[in-house]
């Protein structure tokens, strides 16, 4: 049944010169109906030349913000372009695999699910040791998003979050940076929608290798919890 499904991969872009054609490469083979729709968020480092040039005809959609924005307005610009029946989104590293596509897609065919999140943590998927602190980090804000949203997910600040294109297109996103995460989370947690894990694997780099987020993203998270869980 998976060939009859469009799945929209939306790749946020900054400055992932490195990168960014083994991951567009990764998508085209995961197996799956994939439309690629790629936003460079003014991207410096080459990444945006590339995007023009080589990389153009390898991908459904390029879109260029003439001003970093974030990833939260990314996402929100990549989203609204989307045409397949899912939308998932895959970041522009190599930390998360597309192969694992196939994984996420099941619930939606088995259970009529209406959101999927790829768990980092849930057993049963091979993944590379990250730091304590970063682990601890994502674990903490995890429960700290169950209690508000009263969820159980295991892993609320993963990347690969997987929606029915309807869902993610009538919510009306508004964190720029990082904060996309707690707030989607949040917001999908008040509809009461058909939400399952299933676990993936996970290659963490490290700062020197290019990892954006850090302790101010946290706190911002936080606070993103509270915010959007409340309101």
């Amino acid at each position: 049944m998976t060939e009859d499904i469009l799945l929209s991969v939306i790749i946020p872009c900054y400055n992932e010169f490195k990168t960014i054609e083994k991951v567009i490469g990764s998508v085209r083979d995961c197996g799956l109906r994939t439309e690629i729709i790629v936003v460079d968020d003014c991207s410096t480092d080459g990444s945006r030349e590339l995007l023009k040039g080589k990389l153009y005809p390898k991908v459904d959609t390029i879109l260029f913000h003439k001003v970093n924005q974030g990833k939260g307005a990314a996402l929100r610009h990549g989203f609204a372009a989307a045409k397949g029946d899912l939308v998932i989104v895959q970041d522009a590293d190599l930390e998360y695999d597309p192969k694992d596509f196939n994984r996420l897609i099941r619930p939606f065919i088995d259970d009529n699910a209406d959101v999927v999140y790829g768990s980092r943590y849930l057993r049963g998927s091979n993944h590379r040791v990250d730091g304590f602190w970063h682990e601890f980090g994502n674990k903490m804000l995890t429960l700290v998003s169950n209690i508000f949203s009263d969820l159980s997910l295991t892993d609320m600040e993963t990347c690969y979050k997987m929606f029915k294109r309807e869902v993610i297109q009538s919510i009306k996103l508004k964190e720029d940076r990082f904060g996309f995460e707690p707030e989607v989370t949040a917001k999908i947690a008040k509809r009461r929608l058909n939400i399952c894990e299933v676990p993936i694997s996970y290659r963490p780099r490290s700062f020197d290798e290019g990892k954006k987020i850090g302790l101010k993203d946290a706190f911002r998270a936080f606070y993103c919890i509270v915010k959007y869980n409340l309101r």
